[in-house]
């Protein structure tokens, strides 16, 4: 599993995530709120099946060591 999911992206994922879940939670959104699993999910993991599958990815590139 390669990750694809980078900085700005991750903590965006996990922040929109907590959020639907926790309005979920208290009732102020409906049931639907708890699709907030999927980007805390991937945002933890950094990983993205659909970028995997679109070919992107919001990591920085690795730079080979220079000698």
């Amino acid at each position: 599993m390669k990750l694809n999911v980078g900085g700005i992206d991750r903590i965006l994922r996990i922040i929109v995530g907590v959020a639907l879940i926790a309005l979920a939670a208290t009732g102020t959104i409906g049931w639907w709120g708890y699709i907030g699993v999927v980007p805390l999910v991937t945002g933890l993991f950094r990983f993205c099946p659909a970028y995997g599958i679109l070919g992107v990815s919001t990591c920085p590139l690795k730079r080979p060591p220079q000698a």
